[in-house]
């Protein structure tokens, strides 16, 4: 597929679904791949069930392109010391990189906008590593980089 092609293959967001594993698993690892990470069986198992799960407050999303699970997003609503309503946080985004640049990528921050405007949250924020050029072309259409950088201090090391 190329670019000029997304005109021609629309893309359907989802909820994602049990029968989904699979495919979203191919794509997981891909995810995992990119960002460099090797995380427990058990941990992804948990977090896809947790992705189910409509008492857990996360939720999954999936993408398809002619029937194909090509890219996935999960969210969540955090309460804010800054916000009178919940954000929602992207957590997670992928696509497949044969459909770059189709529109995936837009489609789900799109699906999670309208998610978290029909559920009243201020806002939707996401978080990306400085190298992810490629991401960080459709971030900066879509969403403003609000000029913070993330912390973090890791418990286990």
């Amino acid at each position: 597929m190329t670019p000029s092609d997304s005109a021609k293959t629309p893309v359907t967001v989802r909820k994602a679904q049990p029968a989904d594993f699979d495919a979203w698993l191919v794509l997981w690892e891909g995810y995992l791949a990119f960002y460099e990470e090797d995380l427990p069986r058990s941990t992804t198992e948990l977090s896809w069930s947790r992705l189910l799960d409509d008492s857990v407050n996360m939720t999954g999303l999936v993408a398809e392109v002619d029937g194909r699970i090509v890219g996935f997003t999960n969210y969540l609503f955090t309460d804010s010391t800054w916000h009178v309503n919940p954000d929602c946080y992207l957590e997670d985004l992928f696509t497949s990189p044969d459909v770059r640049g189709l529109g995936v990528g837009r489609a789900l921050i799109a699906a999670v906008t309208e998610i978290a405007r029909a559920a009243g949250s201020d806002t939707v924020y996401w978080q990306t590593q400085n190298s992810n050029t490629t991401a960080r072309k459709l971030y900066d259409k879509v969403a403003d980089d609000n000029g913070h950088m993330l912390y973090e201090i890791d418990l286990h090391a």
